[in-house]
């Protein structure tokens, strides 16, 4: 699917970077890694603890984009090229930022998201053969300085996470081998284009170290989260409590 910040050189921590008071996190990885899941989990936690979460998603978040969303997530697997994918994945992104992401950093909320611009460059950019430097281009022009203050990348086999898309509603091939009318084009795309998704998202990690964490997705979903919280924790640790007396974000209690 895809929405993503290129490899290329690192852009520098957090505080290097310029949005508003809010904070900006991207979740990403492969089809059926469990982003919606963890991303409820940890909005609920931030919510806990005293801060305004605002949750979205790629394609979507406005409705402008939720509207491209639909030509991008259904129908056949070769319905698109990868850059006709990605000229549609930024056109919405573009309306994402200006009417979702940018107004609640600005009003010092979190933003998390499923999915953001390292999925444009992990699925178009790198498994589908665009280049990486055309997507840099899109990337500049769209979203210039406005990169996540932490991306998550959940890391999963992709022949675990194919039988998990397939599993949950609306996810796998329809009856004819279209997948047309469910949200499954992209894992219609098969399993070594997973597989080559995945050693994109690593390889964008590798090349963004100071955003970029990558997370083990396996196992069960309070596993999951633990090591979730643990990293933004540790990546972000202004996440406290927003007033003395709330939760602290945290690991959640074992047993």
């Amino acid at each position: 699917m895809g929405a993503a910040t290129s490899p290329g050189p690192d852009r520098g921590p957090p505080s290097a970077r310029k949005h508003a008071s809010g904070v900006f996190i991207s979740f990403e990885g492969g089809d059926g890694a469990g982003k919606s899941t963890q991303i409820a989990t940890l909005a609920d936690a931030l919510r806990e603890a005293g801060r305004d979460v605002v949750v979205s998603r790629e394609p979507g978040g406005a409705p402008g984009a939720e509207a491209i969303r639909k030509l991008l997530v259904e129908g056949p697997a070769d319905r698109w090229s990868p850059m006709a994918e990605a000229l549609l994945m930024y056109a919405a992104r573009a309306d994402h930022l200006q009417r979702t992401i940018l107004p609640a950093l600005e009003a010092g909320a979190v933003v998390l998201t499923d999915r953001f611009a390292d999925s444009t460059m992990a699925y178009q950019g790198l498994a589908g053969a665009l280049g990486a430097a055309t997507v840099e281009r899109l990337h500049g022009l769209v979203v210039g300085t406005n990169d996540p203050d932490l991306t998550l990348i959940l890391d999963l086999p992709p022949e675990e996470g194919l039988a998990r898309a397939g599993a949950r509603p609306g996810g796998g091939t329809e009856s004819d081998g279209s997948g047309a009318g469910a949200e499954s084009r992209f894992e219609n795309k098969g399993a070594a284009y997973q597989g080559a998704v995945r050693a994109a998202f690593l390889k964008i990690a590798a090349d963004n170290p100071d955003r970029c964490a990558v997370i083990d997705a396996s196992g069960p979903a309070g596993e999951v989260a633990a090591r979730i919280r643990a990293a933004v924790c540790a990546r972000l640790p202004s996440l406290g409590p927003a007033s003395p007396g709330l939760p602290p974000l945290g690991l959640p209690p074992s047993g």
